[in-house]
This record gives C-alpha cells, structure tokens and sequence, in this order.
C-alpha cells in the first residue's frame, strides 16, 4: 500500500481514535496492532462486573469499525519487542516494519509490588476481568446457599481504590445487595452481606472537588457502604484482609482498584520510563530522544509547568492527544509545522447510583451532583459508546433496570472440566 507506515500497537482511546482520524487517508498506511480483536469500552467495565450490561454491549470488533478502510489493516498480535535502532516491532506474529511508531497500550493494574494481593484479589481493566468478577460473585451466592463457606466471610465484599471505579463499583454492588440479590436468594440474609470501600488517602475520587468527594461518600453511606477512608491494605490471604493498623476484615472477594501504572512493551530505553511507569514525551507526544516514535494516552507523561507530573490518565486526555497527533500527520505533508498538544480540561464526574452522581465542569467552575448530574452522566457515556445498535441496546438495559430494579444479565458461567464430544 502507498505512503508512509504507521504501526499504533494498542486499540484503547488513543489509539483507536487515531487510527479513525487517519481513516482512508491518502498519505498514510495504518496498521492496528491489540492482543483483542475490540476495542473495550472502559468506563462501563463496572456494569459488566455487576450484571447490568453485557460485554458485547462495550466491546466492538475493530474490523468491523474500519470494515470500509482503504488504509487501515487489523493484526490481532502481542507485541513482543520494539526495535527503535530498526524501525520495526516483533510479535508473537512476526516483525513489521514501521516509518512511524504510536504507542498506545494504555495503563494496567498496579498492585505496588504485593504479590499477595496480586495472586488473590480481582482486578478490573479488561473486559475478561469484568466478566470473571460477575461469575465469581455469583457463584459465592450460589456456594453460600449451599452453606459451603460461613456467610458472613461469603457475602463480605472488599473493594480497594476510592477512585471513579471502586466508587461506581461499590454503588453498583448496593444497589444490587439492596435491589435483585434478595429476590433471586431469598434463603439469604442479606444484612450480613457487607460492602467494604477502602481508600488510602484522606478522600475519595481524590482528583475532583471536597463537594462531590464528600457528596460521594454521602451517598455510599447512605446505600449502606462501609467508606474507610486513610486505610492501606497490607496484604490479602484470600479469606481475610489485614490492614497496616493492624485490624482485619474478613472477605473471600476483593476488588482491587487501588491504582494504576503504564503497560509499557519491552525495548522502550529503561532512562525514558518515568517513576509512574510511564514514557516520557515532548509536548508533541513524541519520544524523548526519538524522532518517528510517539506515546499516546494514559502511557505517555507530558510534563509541563502547569502539570509537572504529566497529564491525568482520562479518555478525554488520551482522546484529545490522539487528534492532536493525527493533525500533525496531516499537517507534515503539507509542509505544516507541528501543533503542540494543549490540554483543555473539561471537568469530571463519577456515578455512585440510581439518581446519584457527582460532576465537576471546568469551565465555569461548578460542582452539582444528584439526578441532573447522573442524567449527565448517562447521556455522556451512551454518546460515547460506538454503534447505533450498542447505544440502543444499553440505552433498552438502562431504562429496564432504572423502572424494575433488577439486574437483566445475572448468568453464571463455568468452565468445561473437559472437552464435550459431540459424538458421545
């Protein structure tokens, strides 16, 4: 194909924004490098966990996105190695050669070296780890009315970050101990059933206002969480939580949303990867020290005098710096000079439940939560979401679960212990 290559190794934000934005370009050849052949809608990643929405619901087939590009080839592939010295990429499929590298691989779960936590809690930045969450809580439903394990060890459910996610979760997961779970387990008492949130620092959703952190909490309270706010955990033996000051809190099931670093492939020179695991740009989204190599994302660190620890890992970041990029590959054959990247905060919001969410706007600076906030919310995300078909279906889930109350998608499924011949 003619013009000048371009590899994006990752299908999140960022990337596939940029692969859109050069769609049929005439200068330019892409070709779309993700382990998954779908891009993941991230932020309703909690409403699969928590059975309201189905994965397919946010998940879209990347061919079937550029199914009409003259330009934009998938390869379903785990990158292996990147050669800067070489301009090319080893996979797990074999090398490509590239004149421009985008980095777009995002972030993963940061366990902050504890390995205990990391061999038994769950993790929630994929949508496989959402779906393992729902099947698990399901099933410790299902083994506590078998009695299989005490209840109250069973139906305690432990989730650590006081972040957007573990605030959306914990809500969700109230919702549901107070809405369905009852009714679909009436030989369950459910008032022995405790949601645990457990934040390490002074407030939740630490990076938005003391009105909608306090709010937040306000309203978890209010559905029966219970919020810890200045706890660390120390380490997860599978059945009980032991925190640094010393208590426990016993629990078969921990969330783990506690933090997040970049998920940096190998060959990136070990002197550009920042303390955050992060690679380090120029304000252009290149990397230091490359020419023809960029970081997009929540991967890249940007450091400037307005933020000296690089911008905030949001979509609406790796999204703007994906355009930016992009015009500056449109702008480069036209003999343009490059446009730095300008980051235009547009404000935050978090939902905590049924008629209850924060919002902070940037410009003007205002903070309001309750049902206009989640009404905001929820139009926001349904117009974000890709596919008519996709926004009509969770729009159809949301306005069932809204009337009803109840969980539409509470299937539990358990792996084969072995192949099934169809034949016997």
């Amino acid at each position: 194909m003619p013009g000048k290559h371009i590899i994006i190794i990752g299908a999140g934000f960022a990337g596939l924004k940029l692969a859109r934005t050069l769609n049929n370009h005439p200068d330019y050849t892409i070709t779309l490098i993700d382990k998954n052949n779908y891009h993941q809608f991230q932020p309703l990643f909690y409403q699969v966990a928590m059975a309201n929405l189905d994965a397919s619901n946010i998940s879209f087939p990347l061919r079937s996105i550029f199914k009409k590009s003259k330009n934009v080839r998938i390869r379903v592939t785990t990158v292996l190695n990147i050669n800067t010295d070489k301009n090319n990429i080893e996979t797990t499929s074999g090398t490509f050669d590239y004149d421009y590298l985008v980095i777009a691989t995002g972030a993963t779960t940061n366990y902050f070296g504890n390995a205990s936590i990391q061999e038994k809690s769950f993790p929630m930045k994929t949508t496989w780890e959402a779906l393992q969450i729902r099947n698990t809580l399901l099933k410790h439903f299902e083994n506590a009315v078998s009695h299989k394990l005490k209840n109250e060890q069973l139906l305690s459910v432990v989730i650590v970050g006081g972040g957007p996610t573990g605030v959306e979760l914990s809500g969700a997961l109230a919702e549901m101990k107070r809405d369905s779970l009852p009714i679909d387990y009436p030989e369950l008492d459910f008032n022995k059933m405790k949601v645990y949130l457990l934040e390490g620092s002074s407030k939740l959703l630490g990076s938005m206002s003391e009105a909608s952190s306090k709010k937040s909490k306000a309203y978890l309270e209010e559905l029966g969480v219970i919020v810890k706010t200045s706890t660390m955990v120390k380490e997860y033996d599978g059945t009980c939580v032991l925190l640094k000051d010393g208590s426990t809190i016993p629990s078969a099931f921990v969330i783990w949303a506690a933090g997040v670093k970049g998920n940096i492939p190998n060959g990136i020179n070990p002197a550009l990867i920042s303390k955050s695991n992060r690679v380090k740009t120029d304000i252009y989204n290149k990397v230091v020290s490359l020419t023809n190599v960029y970081a997009v994302g929540d991967i890249a660190l940007v450091e400037t005098e307005s933020h000296p620890k690089g911008f905030p890992q949001l979509a609406n970041v790796a999204i703007d710096q994906a355009k930016n990029v992009a015009d500056n590959f449109k702008r480069s054959t036209k003999g343009k000079g490059l446009k730095p990247f300008h980051y235009v905060n547009k404000g935050t919001m978090a939902t905590v439940g049924r008629n209850k969410a924060v919002v902070d706007l940037a410009k003007p600076a205002l903070s309001f939560q309750g049902f206009f906030a989640w009404f905001l919310w929820m139009t926001l995300h349904l117009f974000l979401l890709i596919g008519f078909k996709n926004k009509l279906i969770v729009f159809i889930n949301w306005i069932y679960k809204y009337f009803t109350h109840r969980q539409s998608l509470s299937l539990l499924f358990e792996p084969l212990t072995k192949r099934v011949n169809p034949n016997d």
